[in-house]
């Protein structure tokens, strides 16, 4: 009952993630990093609560070794934000980010000296193949963004393709320093034992110092925000601003999301957790097209179902269904 509850709640707490997030996105395209700041201040307050136990509880892992998986993960998480400033519509960034397992994969060859089976590299091939179909039709039509209450700059095609280029260079470094953090974490976990309460809680505190460097985007958020047109909670029968209450909805979304991951991780097996993440983004990313409406073609189906369809191949989704579902048969005819 408890992981059924667990499932539901990912599907839930992410898709609905997602929406308040494009929501955001739509209204001020430079809105990543108040975003990112409110829900790690949200989840590090929760963790120094209910994880650290108001500070009481010392960690298992070393600050130090905290320190440089923090770094990784405050610069992938400013590279994911940044952008959303230079013409990422928010289905592309969706898909592009599903190309974790390149990454892994390769950082997994160049570092850690691991080989794979064929079908591994038929199914990057799949994952590479398809986000580049997405890209280049993607590449095709980008338009200009402006920040909320800014008239969208006068641009050529060609300015407009070069700062898209570079917001695809930001979301390709994401996804390698991502990659090299899930490394460096396994090698934590080999040495110190798995965490993963702790390590969610000090790679969500460790960064706040971090946004004093952007302090001056953040204040300026923080007063567009306030000036956003109003929304009347009934409840309340007051109106609020309009963006204060998308990212309310977001950030406990992502806390919704995270605990219940964390859930499912300790009451499923692997194969259930990673068959849960990946339809989980795939119903975000459809709500995204139809909700949203936003342009997807039929060559970014193609692309997507190639990435879906590598990520499943990559995982041996289907091989450990067909092995669990034989188990239960097996164990009767003995």
């Amino acid at each position: 009952m408890k992981a059924a509850i667990a499932i539901v709640m990912v599907f839930v707490g992410c898709c609905s993630n997602v929406v308040f997030l494009e929501l955001l996105i739509k209204e001020d395209p430079s809105s990543g990093n108040i975003i990112t700041f409110a829900q790690f201040f949200i989840i590090a307050l929760e963790g120094f609560i209910f994880t650290a136990h108001f500070g009481t509880k010392k960690p298992s892992i070393g600050i130090k070794d905290y320190a440089v998986l923090v770094a990784m993960f405050f610069c992938a998480n400013v590279c994911n934000n940044y952008a959303f400033n230079f013409n990422i519509p928010m289905p592309l960034h969706m898909i592009f980010r599903a190309g974790s397992l390149i990454a892994n994969m390769i950082m997994g060859i160049l570092i850690l000296k691991k080989t794979y089976t064929i079908s591994k590299y038929l199914s990057v091939f799949m994952i590479t193949l398809g986000i580049s179909i997405c890209t280049i039709v993607s590449g095709k039509d980008v338009k200009a963004t402006a920040p909320l209450n800014q008239v969208v700059p006068e641009q050529s095609e060609v300015e407009v393709l070069f700062w898209w280029t570079v917001g695809i260079l930001l979301l390709t470094i994401a996804l390698f320093v991502s990659a090299r953090m899930g490394i460096y974490q396994e090698v934590l976990y080999k040495r110190y034992g798995k965490h993963p309460r702790e390590s969610l809680y000090y790679t969500h505190l460790l960064p706040l110092p971090g946004f004093l460097l952007l302090y001056d985007n953040l204040y300026s958020h923080i007063i567009s925000f306030a000036e956003s047109a109003p929304i009347t909670v009934p409840v309340l029968g007051i109106g609020l601003p309009k963006l204060y209450m998308y990212l309310a909805g977001n950030v406990l979304t992502q806390c919704l999301c995270i605990n219940s991951v964390y859930v499912l991780t300790t009451e499923c097996t692997s194969l259930t957790v990673t068959l849960v993440v990946t339809l989980r983004k795939f119903v975000s990313l459809l709500f995204s097209i139809v909700y949203f409406k936003n342009d997807f073609t039929i060559a970014h189906w193609i692309g997507t179902i190639l990435v879906f369809s590598g990520t499943l191949i990559f995982t041996e989704v289907v091989d450990k269904i067909k092995v669990a579902l034989s188990a239960p048969s097996e164990k009767k005819v003995k």
